[in-house]
């Protein structure tokens, strides 16, 4: 045990911290320390692992976090609060600030490796592939925020020896995902047996990825040292949203009728858009279909 690396992931019982922390575990690689607000309730890794209870808007500003959790050897830092309201101003008064002075707190009493993810809708409108050189324009407070915590630990991290990397998510699906995004709420229809399914034309292109492959993206992201900054974590495939819902429903044998049209296309999304896997596809051995 004593060669293994620690590593702290935060949000562990989120839709994601539960698939990574089942992966990093499996790469015998590591050890890991988990923490949340709440205790997670029994998974195949809860025994696996030590969890520290934590809130990241409580008043930490006189601890030393960093041996709090045990001085780790790398942090992914998955938490974030109030999803999936993406437009909710606490993100940009409240949140991100939080996370600011919890990873600054780790990195000032001796973390050197830092993981944290983001999200596509840090490029704001922009239309079709998108590389991770382009310039942020964020529309949305949640997306604002995202970009507001990146630029602002960059600029921490100036002339510090720490290894930053920041993954930006793009479209996840999954079990356990939250019952409000699409698929699931196709699953709940179909549970139902509801005849009509309610959605959007569908015709948007957009770039999914299983929570299993996100899983494994972050981790192999967050072990390695040479490839840091920013990181598209996507498919690079774009998709259409109905092609995504039929795929899905033929997949479990749901028979939906979709009423195509019924919902507007939202408003802080372009029509079309995708990451590029470039940066991504110069891990070492990563295949990112």
């Amino acid at each position: 045990m004593n060669n293994l690396k620690t590593v702290l992931v935060t949000g562990a019982t989120g839709f994601v911290g539960h698939y990574l922390i089942e992966r990093l575990l499996a790469t015998n690689l590591v050890q890991v320390i988990a923490t949340a607000r709440t205790e997670p309730l029994p998974t195949k890794w809860s025994q696996a692992v030590t969890f520290v209870p934590f809130d990241i808007s409580a008043d930490f500003s006189g601890e030393n976090l960093f041996t709090y959790f045990g001085r780790p050897d790398l942090v992914i830092h998955l938490a974030w609060q109030g999803l999936p309201d993406y437009k909710s101003m606490a993100h940009i008064e409240t949140y991100w600030l939080q996370h600011y002075q919890f990873l600054t707190n780790l990195i000032r009493h001796g973390l050197t490796d830092l993981t944290v993810t983001g999200t596509c809708l840090e490029y704001g409108l922009q239309s079709g592939c998108l590389s991770e050189n382009l310039p942020t324009s964020p529309t949305t407070a949640y997306g604002l925020a995202k970009d507001s915590l990146q630029k602002a630990l960059t600029l921490f991290l100036n002339n510090r020896s720490v290894y930053f990397k920041w993954i930006r998510l793009f479209y996840m699906y999954g079990k356990g995902q939250n019952p409000k995004s699409l698929l699931a709420q196709v699953e709940a229809a179909a549970l139902r047996n509801d005849p009509i399914f309610n959605m959007s034309k569908g015709e948007q292109l957009r770039d999914y990825l299983p929570v299993g492959k996100v899983a494994h993206t972050i981790t192999e992201v967050a072990l390695q040292q040479r490839v840091t900054g920013v990181i598209n974590c996507c498919s690079g495939q774009p998709i259409a949203v109905r092609a995504l819902v039929e795929q899905f429903m033929q997949e479990h044998h749901y028979h939906l009728s979709l009423n195509l049209g019924y919902y507007p296309y939202p408003d802080y999304e372009p029509l079309a858009f995708w990451g590029s896997t470039d940066k991504l596809n110069t891990l070492t051995n990563y295949d990112s279909h």
